[in-house]
């Protein structure tokens, strides 16, 4: 099964750097992911500055320039891996 992980930071709309522990800390998650076959790909996110929100309702669709306000909504980056189950994933 694939299960996408997604990253969250306060940092992803000021756009600054994660700290020098924070990349450690990732570094390294994404290195036990990747050594252990399950990593199929991750990547980060430009701030909602940079993008827009597309929608459909009703058959209708509308488009938002960011940014955005709901800081709690935003993602900063996300992994896929492919294991055997959801524990597994959260593992």
């Amino acid at each position: 099964m694939r299960f996408v992980l997604l990253y969250k930071s306060e940092k992803v709309e000021t756009n600054d750097p994660p700290s020098p522990k924070e990349m450690e800390a990732v570094g390294r998650l994404v290195q036990e992911m990747a050594q252990a076959g399950v990593l199929l790909g991750t990547e980060g996110f430009e701030p909602s500055t940079k993008g827009a929100r597309v929608r459909i309702n009703a058959g209708k669709f509308t488009v938002s320039d960011g940014p955005f306000t709901d800081k709690n909504g935003l993602i900063d980056g996300y992994a896929v891996v492919k294991v055997k189950s959801k524990s597994e994933a959260i593992e």
